[in-house]
């Protein structure tokens, strides 16, 4: 097991943001191999730890490929999240634990839990302070956004509270509950978090490249920065932003390199699920943000939408290759037996 230390031992770490249904054990290991440094899992309740279920499990397992990695807990119950944190520990031996405070999904905030809790510092803090304790030696880290809605920005109040229960780092996306995933991230907030704190703090929201990556480690002081979205449609940002830290510039992918990447990615979630039409089905949302920005690209999702095998992808992939090679029309990308 690593210890924070460790997690931190780049001299700017880039993390894999944890993102329901998309940060699996796959994904993950994808974007390892692209330059992200420290990996996070998809967000997992207290109860589901605590039964042992076949569902948590998936959410849970990892590979030591992936290390440092954390897992992220959810909930309000601190006595249970206590024990939640113990269990996990002891079943998979994380190198961390990471406590939801920012999840805007309505499903997760009726139940009082992600950024619920930052309607309610006291509860907020007695959970930190019980996962903290719970957790002994193994790190506790959390993520917040800067507030509820615009009227109630603390995160620089969430943020003292939560060093002060023993949080080793932050990670601040610079949205409210009430914007989603719209609007802008205020970095400004992020910044103000950046210096009023002395354990490291990580910014998150609207990172889409390697310059805004340079820009907001210029002007805000974090101490590293959380990719998300972005990497949903180009896990190679990784790598682009490893690049421009450095100096450097790396080329862009090519499409046949893209194409390998995606079905690669497929054919390791149907191995994984042990299950072709599952897997196919499970990855059609990620289909559509990789194909983000190809052209054809309105054409080629209707197609992706309903992909029910690997060797259809194939032949997709192989059909728009050959369109952008000039041997097809992208106008008429699709034989008729594809309609």
């Amino acid at each position: 097991m690593c210890d924070m230390n460790e997690d931190m031992s780049q001299a700017f770490p880039l993390f894999l943001a944890p993102m329901a249904g998309v940060t699996n054990t796959i994904f993950r290991r994808i974007c390892k191999s692209k330059g992200a440094d420290v990996l996070t899992s998809e967000f997992v309740s207290a109860e589901g730890i605590l039964h042992r279920n076949a569902r948590t499990q998936y959410y849970v397992e990892f590979e030591t490929e992936e290390r440092p990695i954390g897992l992220q807990l959810f909930g309000a119950d601190p006595d249970r999240l206590a024990e939640a944190s113990r269990a996990i520990i002891d079943w998979v031996q994380p190198d961390f634990l990471d406590l939801n405070f920012g999840c805007p999904v309505n499903k997760v905030v009726c139940r009082n839990g992600g950024s619920s809790l930052l309607r309610d510092c006291p509860l907020l803090a007695k959970v930190a302070e019980k996962v903290v304790a719970a957790a002994g030696s193994t790190p506790v880290t959390a993520k917040i956004r800067i507030g509820w809605d615009s009227q109630s920005v603390n995160a620089l109040e969430t943020s003292r509270l939560l060093e002060n229960c023993g949080i080793q780092r932050i990670a601040v996306h610079g949205r409210t509950k009430e914007q989603g995933y719209g609007g802008l991230a205020d970095w400004d907030v992020i910044a103000a978090v950046a210096s009023a704190v002395k354990i490291p703090v990580i910014g998150n929201g609207d990172i889409t490249s390697a310059k805004d990556a340079l820009l907001r480690r210029r002007e805000t002081g974090v101490s590293g920065l959380m990719i998300g979205r972005a990497a949903m449609a180009n896990p190679w940002i990784f790598e682009e932003i490893n690049a421009a830290l450095e100096g450097k510039e790396v080329l862009a992918p090519t499409w046949e390199e893209r194409w390998k990447l995606i079905t690669t990615h497929c054919a390791q979630e149907i191995v994984w699920r042990r299950d072709e039409a599952m897997g196919m089905k499970s990855m059609r949302s990620r289909l559509m943000s990789y194909t983000r920005g190809m052209p054809g690209g309105p054409r080629l999702r209707e197609k992706l939408a309903r992909v029910a095998s690997l060797a259809e992808l194939e032949d997709i992939a192989s059909f728009h290759l050959a369109a952008l090679s000039g041997q097809e029309s992208l106008r008429d990308l699709f034989p008729t037996s594809h309609q």
